[in-house]
Parts: C-alpha cells; sequence; structure tokens
C-alpha cells in the first residue's frame, strides 16, 4: 500500500525523513532553525528522542569500557580516579539525561495530545524551553568533564560528604542537574494542565487512555518531587562555594539531612522512570492480544496508587544509617504496600494475554520482555525493602542487579517497546520485524547474562562501585562482561534496523498495529495540524471493527 488516508480526502506518502528529504510534521520548514524554535509538539517530542538517544550512546559506552576493566582482578584499563570519574559519568547520563526523559520527553510529547484529541499541549513555548533547558543541562554536564579540576568523582548520588570536599568539578555538574530538574517539572506542569483543560469533548476520565494515565501521575511526581532535588543540588553548591557547614560534620553540618533531601526525590524519581514505560504496556498488550484492557478501572488507579505511595518510601534506601526500629518497621511496610499497585498492573497484563488472539510482533516482544524482566527486578526489590535481608545485601553487587533490572530492563525494554510501536506513525515507514525479533533476543539474553550474576556476587558480599576487587568474584565479572558484549550487538541490531526502516523501509499505512486509540486514526505520517475540528472520544481499547490495514 503506497499512500495512506487523510481524514479530510488527501493522500500523502511522504515520510518524516524519507528521500524526499521531509522536514517534518507537515513539511512545516526542513532548517535547523525550524525545528530547535519549533512549538510543536510532535517535532519537540522527536528533538528529545534525537538527543536523549546520543546521550544514551554515550553512557553506553562509558558502561562497556566499565565492565571491560572489571573483567579481571586488578589495576587494568584505568586508573582508580579514572574509573570513579567514568562511573559517574555513566550514572549522570543514564539517569537524569536518558532514563528520567526518555518516554515522557519524547513520546509523551508526541502522543498525549492526541490521545485526548488536541493538537498540541498547553504551553507549546514552555515545551520548547523545556527543550532547551534539557539541552543547556547536558551541555553544561557534559562541560564538567573538561573544566575545572576534572570529572566529578562521586557517584551520581553526590553523597556529601566527599562531594563537598573532593577536587573534582562537583560545581557544575550539580547545577547542570538543578537546570535538568527544572526542565522535568515544566514538562510535568504542561503535561497536567494539558490532560484537565484540553481534552476533545466526550473524552472523560474513564475514557483517557492508560499512556495518558501515567503519564498524567508521572506529571504529579514531577511536579512535586522534582523540585527537593533543585533545592539538595543548590545546597550541595552552597555548601562548596559558602563553606555553610549544612551537611560536612566537620563544619556541625549532618550528611543524613542530605541523604533524607536526596532519595525524598530520587525514589519518586524511580516511578518517574518507571510509570510511563507502564503505560507504554498497557497500550501494546490489549493490541496485539486482539482485547480490551483488562481491568481498566484498577490500573488506571494503580498508577495513581504508584505516584502516592512511592512518595513515602525514601527512607528505605537508610536502613544501615541508623534509622529507630520504628522508622524502619514503617519504611518496610510502605516499600511492601507500593509493590501492591504494580503487582495489579502485572496481573492485568497477563489476564489481558490470557485467551487473546495474540500477535508476536516486535512491540509485544519487548512488551513482553519488560514483564519478565520488571518482575525480577520488583521481587528482588522486596529483598531490599525487608530491613533483615537489606542489611545484608546493602551497598553491594546486589543492589546494581536489582536497579539494573527494574531501570533498563523496565524503562529501556518499556522505551523500546514504544519505540518500535509507533515508529510507523512517527516516520511513515516501516522496520523489518525479523531483524527486530533477533535484536530483542540478543537484547534479553545480553542483559540477563549481564545483570544476573550481579545477584549472586552481592549475596557472596561483593561491594558496589569499587575498582577492584577479590579473585573469588572473578568468574562471575567475566560471566558479566560476556553479557555486556551480547547486549551491546543486540542494541547495535535494533538501532540499526531501526535506522534502515527510517530511510529505506516500506511506506506505512495508516493503522499497521489496528490500534483503537486517536493516533491511529490520523494520516501517516502525522500531519502539523492533526484534527481538524474536535475528534470524537473513542472507547478505550474497543477493537470492534478495527482491523490492521496493512
Amino acid at each position: 500500500m503506497d499512500q495512506t488516508d487523510h481524514p479530510a480526502g488527501g493522500l500523502t506518502s511522504r515520510p518524516f525523513f524519507g528521500p524526499q528529504g521531509s522536514g517534518g510534521p507537515g513539511d512545516k520548514g526542513t532548517g535547523l532553525a525550524s525545528w530547535i524554535f519549533s512549538t510543536d509538539h510532535k517535532r519537540i517530542g522527536l528533538l528529545y528522542l534525537g538527543v536523549i538517544g546520543l546521550m544514551f550512546t554515550t553512557a553506553l559506552v562509558l558502561g562497556l569500557i566499565l565492565r571491560l576493566k572489571l573483567m579481571t582482578p586488578g589495576s587494568t584499563l584505568l586508573t582508580p580516579q579514572q574509573y570513579n570519574a567514568m562511573f559517574t559519568l555513566h550514572g549522570v547520563i543514564m539517569v537524569f539525561m536518558v532514563v528520567i526523559p526518555s518516554i515522557p520527553a519524547s513520546f509523551g510529547n508526541i502522543f498525549l495530545p492526541l490521545h485526548i484529541g488536541a493538537n498540541d499541549v498547553s504551553f507549546p513555548r514552555l515545551n520548547n524551553f523545556s527543550w532547551w533547558l534539557y539541552v543547556t543541562g547536558m551541555v553544561l554536564a557534559i562541560t564538567s568533564i573538561f573544566t575545572g579540576a576534572g570529572a566529578p568523582d562521586t557517584g551520581w548520588t553526590f553523597y556529601v560528604p566527599f562531594s563537598e570536599r573532593t577536587t573534582t568539578n562537583v560545581s557544575l555538574a550539580v547545577i547542570a542537574v538543578f537546570i535538568l530538574g527544572f526542565s522535568s517539572i515544566l514538562t510535568g506542569l504542561n503535561f497536567i494542565t494539558t490532560v484537565h483543560r484540553l481534552r476533545t469533548p466526550g473524552m472523560t476520565w474513564r475514557k483517557l487512555s492508560l499512556f495518558v494515565w501515567s503519564l498524567y501521575a508521572t506529571g504529579w511526581i514531577q511536579v512535586l518531587a522534582t523540585p527537593i532535588l533543585g533545592i539538595t543540588a543548590l545546597l550541595i553548591f552552597a555548601e562548596r562555594v559558602l563553606h555553610l557547614g549544612l551537611f560536612d560534620p566537620g563544619r556541625g553540618g549532618d550528611p543524613l539531612l542530605y541523604q533524607h533531601l536526596f532519595w525524598i526525590y530520587s525514589h519518586p524519581a524511580v516511578y518517574i522512570m518507571i510509570l510511563p514505560a507502564m503505560g507504554v504496556i498497557s497500550e501494546i498488550i490489549p493490541v496485539f492480544a486482539r482485547k480490551p484492557i483488562f481491568g481498566y478501572n484498577m490500573i488506571a488507579f494503580s498508577s495513581l496508587a504508584i505516584a502516592f505511595a512511592g512518595s513515602l518510601v525514601w527512607a528505605h534506601h537508610m536502613f544501615t544509617s541508623g534509622m529507630s526500629d520504628t522508622a524502619v518497621l514503617i519504611f518496610s511496610f510502605l516499600t511492601f504496600v507500593v509493590a501492591i499497585p504494580s503487582a495489579i498492573k502485572v496481573f492485568n497484563w497477563l489476564s489481558t494475554l490470557y485467551k487473546g488472539s495474540i500477535s508476536l510482533d516486535p512491540p509485544l516482544l519487548y512488551a513482553l520482555g519488560f514483564i519478565f524482566m520488571f518482575s525480577i527486578g520488583g521481587l528482588t526489590g522486596l529483598v531490599l525493602g525487608a530491613a533483615g535481608t537489606d542489611i545484608h545485601v546493602h551497598d553491594t553487587y546486589f543492589v546494581v542487579a536489582h536497579f539494573h533490572y527494574v531501570i533498563f530492563g523496565g524503562t529501556g525494554l518499556g522505551m523500546f517497546a514504544a519505540m518500535h510501536y509507533w515508529f510507523p506513525k512517527v516516520f511513515g515507514r516501516m522496520y523489518d520485524h525479523g531483524r527486530a525479533a533477533w535484536a530483542f533476543w540478543l537484547v534479553l539474553l545480553g542483559m540477563n547474562v549481564l545483570y544476573f550474576p550481579m545477584f549472586i556476587m552481592g549475596l557472596q558480599g561483593m561491594p558496589r562501585r569499587y575498582y577492584d576487587y577479590l579473585p573469588q568474584y572473578g568468574s562471575m565479572q567475566m560471566v558479566s562482561t560476556w553479557g555486556s558484549w551480547l547486549l551491546a550487538v543486540g542494541l547495535a541490531l535494533m538501532f540499526w534496523n531501526l535506522y534502515r526502516g527510517c530511510r529505506y523501509g516500506p511506506i506505512a499505512t495508516r493503522n499497521p498495529w489496528g490500534g483503537a486509540t486517536l493516533e491511529w486514526t490520523l494520516p501517516t505520517p502525522l500531519p502539523h495540524e492533526a484534527f481538524e475540528g474536535d475528534p470524537k472520544a473513542p472507547e478505550p481499547y474497543d477493537f470492534k471493527g478495527i482491523n490492521p490495514d496493512g
């Protein structure tokens, strides 16, 4: 099929980045300035996607170098200072520049307005400004590597008092984090306002897509929790410059105060990372099972419950810091409570698949991979949430494994699922399904070979963040490094397949997957003005009369 239907009767066959050189939605200019100063939510989402992809590749290379150094014990490849600096940069880039903005800033920007029948977000100029803030923070973070006394070496958590006393360029790095946080706040504010004010007539709260529900819950976390990160980053800067004595015990400060402030933001930030991915999975599974989502109300409610309860559990990161038994009991209990709405989602996804007419296309493969990896990450999180077991595995490789199963196995696979699901709608072309499946299996195998040995090493007592280790951990470290190579090959194949599809793939049809949400009623690729008038709000996940048109 060479052409796709336009609701108004027109025809288009030109993809976003096809051989005809289209500049983007509606061809509203093709120059660089028309992109970086655009207020079109679709272009801003693509700008985020491009820069996030660049930062992901950078952090991935750093991670591969770290794994290569850790392949064998002893002083190899890097000095201890270089290792600490590279470790810090890997964490800062992945957490603040890739995972937190990944799905909301890219696919959220593109598709949230379309899912509610709007032509843009509530504040288009603020949307463009948030992208510029993101780029500014990114540039400052990269600049911190090459200026001052060298790259920061504190780890991505910037723990005091070391972050106040080290001579490396921590000051510029925390200012970068402050600016990145401000960008996140503006995005969340824009999404909340858009959902409240710009829904098409008839789009009630119970007709919102579950992707919109996840972004709405995430927006509240961004608005309410991220300012705490900004304040904490500024306090580190003030401590280093003005020597105030807020956190440094040598000046009468309290380092535990810093830990509370940092984790009051950083644990809810985990849900900024994972909730949008859960929204993506909730979109994909009913489409490829050809069934309405099981338990729509509970999945929507569980997103809000995760956002609320997840903001109350921060101190489970501090069980070994000297808390009272009462506080340990309360925070451990709340940690188990927040697992309940996550389990509700997994149960409802599996129930949707039950007796469905399942089509194992690449988006569903990544969605199933998400459920598998997130389930392992979530269950091992309960080991850390129980104070008795956390005492033994705190600050070991067990924590590293759990974190990467949740964030990379969860948010990462959710992001890849979104890329494969919405690729034809955004770029107007289709990728090769066979290569996409091969890439998925390589990525899934690589992730497990890379991270699962870390659980074993953690249970054996291997501390995290160490430059060197005892020879008894050598075999597991080597297996883990082999896994990193498998993962890198899978990711390279995935990105190459998507790039090749973007340039040379067959023209995509309007609704190749048979989706029931509003974006699939629009032409492919998306026009500049998405809707002519107010579209009719569809029933959520009603597939009657909808068939893939490919």
